[in-house]
């Protein structure tokens, strides 16, 4: 089953335009849940992510906010996934090619949404990951879950080609986040991230861990660094509703401090885990 507008329908029952906006300009935004032991986690953060993100690039959902939620939590529970994800997203709507927006009677925005089966990476988060670090050439408004990816589809598989599991993006040398993924350094227990700007997304993980380690007294610093403190950090780990909070261990092909994942991101993966529900624990 999907979600189609504000019903429930089987897949083959989805019909969408090729003159929607979404398909030749990407125009829309989009949301990723996780799903742990059947149902939704963090929905209050993705929703007001969702819902900012709409408001930034002006869509109005064609209902309140409050029926979408509904409809998400009964699309995951008519998929009966004990672990995977929710996906859901809105375009402008169906109109004749042209930049400018539509006239607001002349297209309803289309909103679609889907569940799937993922696993929690078991072997990935006590082991590691590598990553390589690439300039970031996005556009200026990475705060916005837009639909236009490319440049992190780019990288993505350039990281993969090269046997590394993520790419880091760095702006002219200060380090931002990554292609799924925020990004956080340890260097003398002092977790540091970049801040909450334009050049990143606020992650809804990225939120959570900030909070966990506030309250396990770990000193945050939200503040801009440079990919020589990622190069000389104690330890590297990035955070997103896939990979929770994992562990990077090589960048570049160089061991972050000792090559294994260290003491304060395990002490916050103890603390990721512990809030999911038991079911996937």
């Amino acid at each position: 089953m999907m979600l189609f507008g504000n019903q429930l329908v089987p897949d083959e029952e989805v019909r969408i335009s090729p003159l929607d906006r979404g398909y030749y300009f990407g125009d829309g935004v989009y949301e990723v849940f996780r799903i742990y032991d059947g149902r939704l986690f963090e929905v209050q953060g993705h929703m007001e992510r969702f819902s900012r993100s709409m408001a930034e690039i002006r869509i109005s959902l064609p209902y309140p906010l409050e029926e979408l939620e509904n409809l998400l939590n009964r699309l995951t529970e008519t998929a009966g996934i004990p672990d995977g994800l929710t996906y859901v997203q809105i375009t402008r709507g169906a109109a004749p090619r042209s930049h400018p927006f539509p006239a607001a009677a002349a297209a309803e925005p289309v909103v679609t949404g889907w569940c799937s089966p993922f696993l929690r990476p078991l072997k990935d988060l006590e082991n590691g990951i590598s990553a390589i670090v690439r300039e970031d050439i996005r556009w200026h408004r990475c705060d916005i879950k837009s639909l236009n990816l490319l440049p992190n589809v780019l990288l993505k598989q350039e990281a993969l080609d090269g046997g590394a599991g993520e790419v880091i993006f760095s702006r002219g040398g200060v380090i931002t986040e990554a292609s799924a993924s925020n990004v956080m350094i340890v260097k003398n227990g002092i977790v540091k991230t970049h801040p909450a700007d334009h050049h990143i997304l606020r992650g809804v993980t990225r939120s959570l861990v900030l909070r966990l380690a506030e309250g396990l007294g770990i000193a945050v610093r939200e503040e801009a660094f440079r990919a020589e403190e990622l190069a000389s950090a104690d330890e590297v780990f990035i955070t997103s509703t896939g990979s929770e909070v994992m562990p990077v261990v090589l960048v570049d092909s160089r061991p972050v401090g000792d090559g294994k994942p260290g003491p304060v991101t395990r002490l916050l993966q103890q603390a990721f885990e512990a809030s999911i529900p038991a079911g996937s624990r």
